[in-house]
């Protein structure tokens, strides 16, 4: 392989699923590694060898936005992406038009190699926006005058875990039986540090220039023994795949595009199961034709990432997250409508320990107005957090306010206040398990 140490490379989504890895492997080539994405905090602390650059790609539509950013490195690569449009996402400016621009940047700044992650089945006249827009974006990488290379990876694995690898494990751990929709489609995985040997060569020049190549194992298998492998990966006892109507997989994904309006980013949405439908497949001899490095399949990625108990927990509780998030909101929410509808036996429940009419009926409706409020702003992902934390002080309060003013109710195994306790319990293992990028 050439000498190519020392090396400035720029990787944008750097903390994702792949540019994570492909990070890792650029930084132990040797190389000036600079990631660019969204929100880096979490990324800063993790890499702080990293130089990271905080910045929206969605933004960035004009070469004149990229030409500070790129100025100075020898490669860019793109591992940026998004599933479906959301209020955090639109695929047309981060696949196709913020392509466009750093590609013409890369140009103007006399940038010598450009890697693009992209995606297989990516296609200009697909009918799901995440496909077509991938497409365009390669085709303007495709055009440039660049040293490129477009790399389309099927089903990554890697030992990370959240979108639709946190979804295989969970089905996985399904208590009993595993459920699939679709169990008979076909797919073919790529380890994701096989598609960081395939940066890695391009960034170094081992590849040939002006290259598209798909990245999956040699041969393709159901989503049914994707699972069985998963499970036993897991180390639980084998279970029968069960498959799931139709019907069911279209219900959930109105859910998940539904909860997509409100920021949540769910591997169930509809681009998914589009996915899913056609079959993740490409042409495995695209890459041997070219590399002596093997890609791995499925059995040998899981062997290289042996499961532990922290796999296994996660895998059993992912599929509570939504859960825990719907009953604390229906929780608060209740709680104040409830609040509203009898204010005045509530108010005279504390006028009765010694308040004022006035102030009692005061501390009701406020304290309505802010379960209401918490409960419905945990729905939308960018408010989550403040409205978790919002739960736990006013869970505080109650508690502490019923303690000094009515320590009575304490009695009462349906008092509210002692309903109070299981809510900030629950309000706490949110607020642990909402961090999910």
């Amino acid at each position: 392989m050439p000498e190519s140490h020392g090396k400035k490379v720029l990787v944008l989504g750097g903390y994702g699923l792949i540019g994570e890895a492909i990070v890792g492997r650029l930084q132990r080539d040797g190389h000036q590694v600079t990631g660019l994405g969204r929100d880096v905090r979490d990324a800063e602390r993790r890499w702080p060898a990293v130089r990271w650059i905080a910045a929206d790609i969605a933004r960035l539509l004009a070469a004149e936005d990229w030409l500070p950013v790129v100025t100075g490195m020898d490669a860019v690569v793109n591992a940026a992406g998004a599933l479906q449009d959301g209020p955090r996402d639109r695929l047309d400016a981060i696949h196709r038009a913020a392509v466009t621009a750093v590609v013409a940047a890369c140009e103007q700044a006399g940038i010598s190699h450009f890697v693009q992650i992209s995606a297989i089945g990516a296609d200009p006249a697909a009918a799901d926006a995440f496909f077509s827009t991938k497409a365009q974006g390669d085709k303007a990488v495709a055009n440039s005058s660049l040293e490129w290379t477009i790399l389309r990876p099927g089903l990554v694995i890697a030992p990370a875990a959240y979108g639709g690898t946190a979804l295989l494990r969970a089905l996985a751990a399904f208590p009993g039986f595993v459920p699939a929709v679709m169990a008979r489609q076909p797919i073919q995985t790529v380890a994701v540090s096989d598609v960081a040997e395939a940066v890695s060569r391009a960034v170094a020049g081992s590849l040939p220039p002006r290259l598209s190549v798909d990245l999956v194992e040699a041969s393709a298998r159901s989503l049914a023994d994707v699972l069985a492998a998963f499970r036993a990966w897991l180390g639980l006892p084998a279970a029968r795949i069960v498959p799931m109507p139709a019907f069911l997989g279209r219900l959930a994904a109105v859910v998940a595009d539904g909860l997509g309006l409100f920021g949540w980013r769910s591997p169930l949405r509809s681009a998914a199961l589009a996915a899913l439908a056609r079959g993740v497949t490409g042409n495995a001899k695209s890459w041997s034709e070219i590399s002596d490095h093997k890609l791995q399949p499925l059995e040998a990625t899981l062997a290289a990432m042996p499961a532990h108990v922290q796999e296994r927990w996660f895998a059993r509780l992912w599929l509570l997250k939504p859960i825990v998030f719907g009953v604390l909101s229906l929780f608060w929410l209740v709680s104040g409508i409830v609040g509203f509808i009898r204010q005045d036996a509530a108010a005279n429940i504390l006028v009765a320990h010694g308040l004022s009419p006035a102030f009692a009926l005061g501390m009701v409706l406020a304290g309505s107005a802010a379960d209401i409020a918490v409960g419905a702003a945990v729905l939308v992902r960018a408010f989550a957090r403040l409205a978790l934390l919002g739960m736990i002080a006013i869970s505080l309060f109650y508690l502490g306010a019923a303690t000094v003013f009515t320590p009575d109710l304490w009695l009462d195994p349906l008092g509210a206040m002692v309903k109070t306790v299981p809510a900030l319990c629950l309000a706490l293992v949110a607020l642990a398990i909402l961090d999910e990028r």
